[in-house]
């Protein structure tokens, strides 16, 4: 990580790093234009303001940034810290900017910070958020280091939050805002360090332009274009309620050999989607 200045997230130096020299055939509309829609200017005038915060204080002073009305249902599912255990918290992953922040700084703050997130290696480029991440680069250079980065999470003594889709939510053939089908990494690895699992459903969606974008990129291109819109759905989502609900602990025996991991990662995303409709009960 660079040290902190005016101009920690630099469009150019991501360039260079992600394309080496290739990067200088980039025409400057198109990187003029990432400055834009990645609210550059205004996201290291944050990242300055908030350059002596790191962790859950930082993720707590975006959650205030951000205007975020946050509704908590099912606080109570959340085991104590004092438990001598370690935990997996799963969560379906609508937004891509304000979920992770306000999950982390609940979770952050219940654990007095001992958790660390399984992210995309950009967000590194984030001084205040680098400290309670495992950056993972899947197609990159680091992509062989991804099981073992993995490893080193689940064989800490943190608790791990995980977004088991690995992107952000898409739009479904019926007009619901749904995640893609959850990884098997969560059951594997949580029945292997013997930890409960704990659901979460993260409310909230992006804009309409987002998801046709989503499905474009989705069917027709060989990178994620959509992720290229996340900070500026981030600011447009400044000020809007939220509601999370908790669910109880699954215990990690339940994940047993009568179904795949694949099959019970889909189990747990069904618990997730479901919780919503229990809390109103």
């Amino acid at each position: 990580m660079n040290e902190i200045s005016e101009h920690t997230i630099d469009i150019d130096r991501i360039l260079s790093s992600k394309m080496g020299g290739k990067a200088r055939f980039v025409p400057s509309l198109l990187t003029n234009w990432l400055k834009h829609i990645i609210h550059q200017d205004q996201v290291n005038a944050f990242i300055w303001k908030t350059r002596d915060m790191q962790g859950v204080e930082w993720l707590e002073e975006c959650v205030r940034y951000l205007k975020m009305d946050i509704e908590i249902v099912g606080k109570e599912n959340l085991p104590p810290k004092d438990d001598g255990r370690l935990y997996t918290f799963v969560s379906n992953h609508p937004l891509g900017g304000q979920d992770g922040v306000a999950l982390g700084s609940i979770i952050g703050r219940h654990y007095d910070g001992r958790f660390r997130y399984l992210v995309n290696d950009l967000l590194m480029n984030l001084p205040g958020l680098a400290p309670v991440c495992i950056g993972i680069n899947k197609t990159g250079r680091n992509g062989r280091d991804f099981p073992r980065m993995v490893e080193a999470g689940f064989k800490s003594d943190n608790h791990m939050l995980m977004f088991p889709a690995g992107l952000n939510s898409r739009r479904q053939k019926d007009g619901t805002i749904h995640d893609i089908d959850w990884k098997k990494t969560f059951i594997v690895k949580s029945v292997e360090c013997q930890r409960d699992v704990v659901p979460i459903h993260f409310s909230g969606q992006n804009s309409n332009r987002f998801y046709r974008i989503a499905n474009f990129s989705d069917r027709f291109l060989p990178f994620n274009l959509a992720m290229i819109f996340l900070v500026d759905e981030m600011y447009r989502n400044v000020g809007k309620h939220f509601t999370i609900h908790i669910g109880k602990p699954i215990p990690w025996q339940t994940f047993d050999r009568s179904r795949k991991p694949a099959e019970w990662a889909r189990y747990v995303e069904d618990i997730v989607y479901e919780l919503p409709g229990k809390g109103k009960k």
